[in-house]
């Protein structure tokens, strides 16, 4: 059983899965903030100086008295991660685009038939010659 369980995590998909999570994990952090602190600041510059973390509706006043904390609708956090979003389904259209196009390329190159040698192109010239006389 352990064997068996050794065979599976070490198998090439296995182990393509793990390294392709873990990249997407840090390329996560870089999209995040690339977003709340490149795209979002001249965004909310252009909309009059609006802080699109700080956007939300306020159901509930926070009362510290009574221990309340404040209930609210966080919608500008939904907003970041939206846009975080897109941009990395465009990140990632892009790079399958750029795969898909090589993988085709490829397939074309392997796909063109080689070249007869000299000889047999000779040969079929003389044939198709003869054929005409």
């Amino acid at each position: 059983m352990i064997q068996e369980f050794r065979d599976f995590a070490m198998r090439g998909n296995v182990v393509d899965l793990a390294v392709g999570f873990i990249l997407g994990g840090a390329f996560s952090t870089i999209v995040k903030s690339a977003v709340n602190d490149v795209i979002m600041p001249p965004v909310g510059l252009m909309l009059g100086g609006v802080d699109f973390a700080e956007m939300r509706i306020i159901l509930e006043e926070a009362n510290e008295a009574e221990g309340i904390a404040e209930v609210a609708i966080s919608y500008g956090l939904f907003i970041n991660s939206l846009i975080s979003f897109v941009i990395v389904a465009w990140v990632l259209f892009i790079l399958i685009r750029a795969m898909n196009n090589a993988k085709k390329k490829q397939e074309e190159t392997a796909a063109e038939p080689a070249a007869p040698p000299k000889q047999e192109v000779l040969l079929e010239e003389i044939r198709d010659l003869l054929a005409k006389s």
